[in-house]
């Protein structure tokens, strides 16, 4: 229920600004408004559905120490942290007008959410996957603020010429969502159909960094 609202509050977030410029309501206060719905939505929400799976994964066996394994779900909360960083750094940043720097909050709450609603129950079953999970945490939380170019599905036009990328993720996510739903269907598993918004994201991000590297060269 958590993701399903997850992906509810991507939707309006993609629209919302859009629809407040054609009716003429657009305004700094509803920035600023927006930017804080987004906190709870894609901060603060990914960050509880982590720290729930950190209560239940199986922990190692070097891990005896009770405060300790009491303390680490806790670290989940650093996702909202950094998004929120990352929220206040898009409001300041003028480079981010047609194109992101750090990876965007809703694609990181919809990698996290996917991940663990679709493939948690299997993950949870080794002890390796909690370590996993931190690292997760630190690298996300990075990603989220670090001075990595990112391509935004904003187009000045519709012609493929220039939006030859935009189009081919598009076109990509499309597929994805498709198969796992398919796959969730024949497999009678309806968590598996949430599991291709991960997929898409790291996708998304390797992209990014690919076509980043490449305009460099």
């Amino acid at each position: 229920m958590a993701l399903s609202f997850i992906i509810l509050g991507a939707v309006f977030d993609f629209f919302d600004g859009m629809v407040a410029r054609l009716l003429g309501v657009s305004s700094p206060i509803g920035k600023e408004l927006d930017s804080l719905a987004d906190v709870v939505t894609f901060g603060v929400a990914p960050s509880c559905i982590i720290f729930y799976e950190l209560q239940v994964v199986e922990y190692p066996s070097v891990l005896n120490d009770t405060t300790i394994v009491s303390l680490l779900p806790y670290t989940a909360f650093l996702v909202a942290a950094l998004s929120a960083v990352r929220l206040a750094k898009f409001n300041l940043d003028t480079r981010q007008t047609t194109s992101f720097i750090g990876l965007p909050t809703p694609a990181n709450a919809l990698c996290w959410g996917s991940l663990i609603v679709g493939f948690g129950e299997y993950l949870e079953q080794y002890a390796w996957f909690m370590p996993a999970l931190l690292v997760g945490i630190v690298l996300s939380s990075w990603i989220l603020v670090a001075e990595i170019p990112m391509f935004a599905l904003k187009f000045k036009h519709w012609g493929y010429k220039d939006n030859e990328l935009k189009y081919c993720f598009v076109l990509f996510s499309a597929v994805a969502l498709i198969a796992t739903i398919v796959i969730g269907v024949i497999t009678d598993n309806c968590k598996l159909c949430y599991s291709g918004f991960s997929l898409i994201i790291v996708v998304y991000v390797l992209l990014s960094i690919a076509a980043n590297t490449k305009k460099q060269s």
